[in-house]
């Protein structure tokens, strides 16, 4: 079966505002979703001077994507670095994927797990996504496919498309888990279900069907799409 690895990637999550520096933050996150980006990141920077952790998560990802100045990831790190301090676990979660990268530091897989963790333990799924990658390549920690596993399942939880894909491809190859290939072929389908067309997560999905569909039964693949379809109707009740 051919290894597909999702990499992680930055993120930029606006959230609504609460009291204390309100005003800018606020006038940030219009003059942003109007593309205007460099009103946006003067409010942006007015707020993250007065500690608004949320602004410091904006304002980092601004520089990590080059809207509004030009791309600087040692500017990004130096603002999600300050809101991970403060417990931002976006802010964590990114500074995660910059020690992963190497984007404006030096890439260190021992740092880019810590702040992972750090998220993950606050319920940040696409950080638990990434420390159950890291188990599971054995980056920054010994390869320990059980403990992957288990992240990819917290992850899972949460509906996290290339979590239901790397646990998928365990279920395929054995590694945590029995190989089983229903398994396999159930988590991959329900990825490809949540994941956005055309994203790396759909299309390694797609791919990975067609490929487990070549060792099983008309039976065994018509099971998993039952359990995937029941999964899915259990998980998203009352969404349309």
């Amino acid at each position: 079966m051919k290894r597909v690895i999702l990499a992680a990637y930055l993120l930029c999550l606006a959230v609504p505002a609460f009291a204390g520096h309100p005003d800018a933050y606020s006038a940030g996150l219009a003059a942003y979703d109007a593309g205007n980006y460099s009103t946006a990141l003067a409010d942006f920077r007015s707020a993250a001077q007065q500690r608004d952790a949320r602004a410091q998560l904006e304002l980092g990802a601004m520089y990590a994507n080059g809207q509004g100045v030009p791309l600087n990831y040692a500017k990004a790190v130096k603002w999600f670095r300050v809101a991970a301090k403060q417990g931002n676990a976006h802010g964590q979660y990114n500074l995660g994927v910059a020690y992963e990268q190497g984007d404006g530091v030096a890439k260190n897989y021992s740092e880019s797990l810590k702040w992972y963790r750090l998220a993950a333990q606050q319920g940040n799924a696409n950080a638990q996504a990434n420390v159950g990658f890291m188990y599971a390549q054995g980056h920054g920690v010994p390869q320990n496919y059980a403990e992957a596993v288990k992240w990819y399942r917290l992850a899972i939880q949460q509906g996290d498309a290339r979590a239901q894909f790397n646990l998928g491809r365990m279920y395929g190859l054995g590694e945590g888990v029995p190989r089983n290939y229903v398994e396999a072929y159930k988590w991959c389908a329900l990825s490809k279900a949540s994941a956005p067309a055309r994203s790396a997560a759909y299309k390694s999905s797609d791919t990975t069907l067609t490929v487990l569909a070549k060792s099983m039964t008309h039976a065994q693949i018509a099971q998993a799409q039952q359990e995937a379809s029941a999964w899915w109707a259990k998980h998203h009740a009352g969404t349309k």
